[in-house]
């Protein structure tokens, strides 16, 4: 393949760390060293020590083509034989990632030119058909709009972290109250002050259910966001748990869309 232009910083982490899911530390380092590929990253985290040599590579050489020629390598269908399932997998999710630079890994263990997503329009119908592989659930809009780019390249982990964060951000423009996680839906669901209200707090029935609904928001900051953000990745279970995770968020906005602000004649 002629010269490939150098993959921007967040396409080189993505691509690091879809590869260091693909394959053992020693097969790294067999694929590393048959591709005369150096490492001295000092890494001992399989996806850290690839984006150390890809970032390399391409500082050294100005393309990406030793990147490809890993690929290529490390991920020969040959490894693959009968276990075509695991593959796939790892084709596709290299592609929705390599396809920002108009590349494609073929079921032949080749790369092709494909056409670049260069449009709003081409975007959202890739988006779309990655929302249809998280088992046909209908995901509200808001969810997306916070993590199209994570979702686009298949990073279910850092697109459900986004999405939460998107969910407090969602509660501070409707409530007009700075703050975050705990703290701020305290201050907004709050029974005796609420700037936010799911209902008109007239009975112990309406009481429950809104203290219910902070209680879930509270419980999704502490489950989501708080554990992704300090814990490692090995604790992640990939897209059955994001499924999950963005279908309570989209149960959360759906319920915000049902709220209003607090005023005097409400109560």
């Amino acid at each position: 393949m002629s010269l490939i232009p150098v993959f921007p910083e967040a396409q080189i982490e993505s691509l690091a760390r879809v590869l260091g899911e693909c394959g053992t530390g020693d097969q790294i380092t067999r694929a590393l060293r048959d591709r005369n590929l150096e490492d001295h990253s000092g890494q001992s985290t399989k996806w850290k020590r690839l984006h150390w040599v890809f970032s390399e590579s391409q500082r050294q050489h100005g393309c990406s083509n030793r990147i490809i020629d890993f690929i290529q390598a490390f991920l020969a269908p040959g490894r693959f034989v009968g276990n075509s399932n695991e593959f796939e997998q790892h084709r596709a999710r290299l592609n929705a990632i390599l396809s920002l630079s108009g590349l494609e890994f073929g079921k032949d263990g080749q790369f092709r030119r494909t056409t670049i997503a260069r449009t709003l329009d081409q975007a959202e119908a890739r988006l779309k058909t990655i929302q249809r592989k998280l088992h046909g659930r209908s995901i509200h809009h808001e969810v997306t709009k916070y993590c199209r780019t994570e979702l686009l390249q298949e990073n279910y982990f850092h697109a459900v972290f986004e999405a939460a964060k998107g969910l407090g951000q969602r509660i501070r423009d409707l409530s007009g109250i700075e703050g975050d996680g705990a703290a701020l839906v305290d201050k907004v669901f709050s029974i005796e002050n609420p700037i936010l209200a799911l209902n008109f707090l007239k009975t112990e029935t309406e009481k429950s259910e809104h203290k219910g609904f902070a209680q879930l928001l509270k419980g999704c900051f502490a489950a989501v966001r708080n554990p992704i953000a300090h814990e490692p990745k090995i604790l992640w279970d990939g897209e059955e748990d994001a499924a999950d995770y963005f279908t309570l968020i989209s149960l959360l906005h759906r319920r915000l869309d049902q709220c209003f602000k607090v005023n005097i004649t409400h109560f």
